[in-house]
């Protein structure tokens, strides 16, 4: 498009020979820098033990307390330490893709405004609309296996079976019937987001206190467990091959989720070019020794009576491990940490979520509304509650097995964007200032990006075909009105710009 040509109105498409240069125009790292100083930003309040908290907090939870059980018994088998390890690896390498792009673009909307930076609007708007899957859809399967723990822990006093399960589940045991709506999953939602509403601070503080719970329950866990290990529990090691093994890495990848929630926290870091680096690559080191060490040693609690086929059907397998051993008290304390665990990826996957929302509009591919911080805590409240009021009725609703899927699929995808997008910054833009370099640039994104590959081709069709519906939904949204909203878009092709919103 030359310098005297520009687009059609903003009512109608772009049907120009231009369009595909106006759907991918990008914003120049200088400029998303500015913008972020001179328009509605967030205040810079978190430290990097905050912030690696929040990665910990966001990681250990769900996958390790919950699906190490399906993963181990139904796929992995004593190779689940293995599937650990390539699913660790996976993400170790697409962490430091993000934290090079952290630190280089601090500022909030994660993958989404570093996609913005390197291929152009359309793609950021895809990434943007795919991380509101992987954070909004991550909260209901977090916020329902939350619920199957707090049932769990109270059905000996009466807990009804109705009201604590979607529709969609019926009691195992055929004495109370199906279920009709799930009102802890719903409750333990709308508190959080309250909480969240209210400040960061606070929020974040109750999670830094969470994850030393939760880490110290899971201690408790390989102290006691590692009194009645035994190593014939290895033998075979790969019940299954390596189509186990790689499976079994594909369904624990779920409970590596979470560190790149860090990333949507940089414009509220006090120094986000050594603290993103400290909490990204940090929380995920620390959660991913915790789960090859806990996997060793739930590996090392099978019995002949209690094996891999028990293990496969246990949403609770650590405290029932230990229960097999004798140990009924400390698998009670076990339960209590993982329901602790639980909470704090909740919070922060309700933390991120907003914060992506508030990137968009601020760019206009929203409405403003979103972009929207209350004058006294600081924060995008009303998007949090909208959010909050969202995943709450969806985590009612639906069972956790479709949407830890979908999470892991949004996930694996925005990976792949993100490793692309170190890629092209480094080609075309080498002198930009880098506080922290990838390094074995470009082995480490192009690996990062086959793995993540691998592991969606991995997942079942019918995740495939949900994920695609979602971003034809995202790409209608996007064609009648992020396409022109964008202040972007206006601000090159000289169309009529709406005010900024409100800081």
């Amino acid at each position: 498009m030359t310098d005297g040509e520009k687009p059609a109105a903003r009512g109608g498409l772009f049907l120009s020979p231009g369009a595909k240069e106006r759907i991918l125009i990008r914003k120049p790292l200088a400029d998303i820098l500015t913008e972020t100083e001179k328009g509605p930003h967030l205040k810079r309040e978190l430290g990097p033990f905050q912030l690696t908290a929040l990665g910990v907090g966001a990681i250990v939870g769900t996958g390790i307390f919950v699906l190490i059980g399906p993963a181990t018994g139904n796929h992995a088998g004593p190779s689940i330490v293995v599937s650990m390890l390539i699913a660790g690896l996976t993400c170790a390498l697409v962490a430091l893709c993000y934290t090079e792009l952290a630190s280089m673009i601090p500022v909030a909307g994660s993958a989404y405004t570093y996609s913005y930076a390197t291929l152009g609007e359309f793609f950021a708007w895809v990434i943007g609309w795919d991380l509101i899957l992987e954070y909004a859809v991550g909260a209901v399967a977090v916020a329902i296996g939350w619920s199957g723990y707090f049932y769990n822990l109270t059905k000996s006093l009466g807990m009804p079976f109705a009201w604590t399960h979607p529709p969609s589940v019926c009691d195992p045991e055929g004495l109370q019937g199906c279920g009709i709506i799930n009102l802890p999953a719903i409750g333990i939602v709308l508190a959080l987001a309250f909480m969240l509403g209210r400040g960061v601070k606070e929020a974040i503080n109750l999670n830094a206190l969470i994850v030393i719970i939760k880490l110290a329950s899971l201690a408790i866990f390989v102290a006691v467990g590692l009194f009645a290990f035994s190593g014939a529990s290895f033998s075979p090691f790969q019940p299954m091959g390596w189509g186990g093994t790689l499976t079994g890495a594909a369904v624990i990848f779920f409970a590596f989720i979470g560190f790149d929630a860090v990333s949507t926290a940089a414009e509220e870091a006090k120094n986000p070019a050594k603290d993103m680096k400290i909490a990204i690559l940090g929380s995920l080191g620390i959660s991913s020794l915790v789960y090859i060490t806990v996997a060793f040693v739930l590996v090392g609690l099978l019995t002949p009576t209690w094996g891999l086929s028990a293990l496969g059907s246990s949403s609770s397998a650590l405290a029932d491990a230990l229960g097999q051993h004798g140990q009924t008290a400390v698998a009670a304390i076990v339960a209590g940490g993982a329901l602790a665990a639980i909470t704090s990826v909740l919070l922060v996957s309700l933390y991120a979520q907003p914060r992506l929302f508030f990137a968009l509009a601020r760019d206009g591919l929203l409405p403003d509304r979103f972009a929207k911080l209350d004058p006294k805590s600081h924060v995008p409240k009303k998007t949090i509650y909208l959010t909050g009021f969202i995943v709450a009725f969806f985590a009612g609703f639906v069972g956790i097995g479709e949407a830890a899927e979908l999470t892991s699929i949004g996930t694996l995808f925005a990976f792949v964007l993100v490793g692309i997008g170190i890629i092209w910054l480094r080609r075309h833009e080498p002198g930009a200032v880098r506080p922290f370099r990838v390094p074995l640039f470009p082995m480490v994104p192009i690996v990062a990006i086959a793995m993540s590959l691998a592991l969606m081709l991995s997942l079942p069709f019918v995740t495939w075909m949900r994920f695609g519906l979602w971003l034809m939904v995202g790409l209608l949204i996007y064609s009648t009105y992020g396409l022109f909203h964008s202040r972007l878009a206006a601000r090159k092709y000289g169309l009529p710009e709406a005010a900024p919103p409100p800081r």
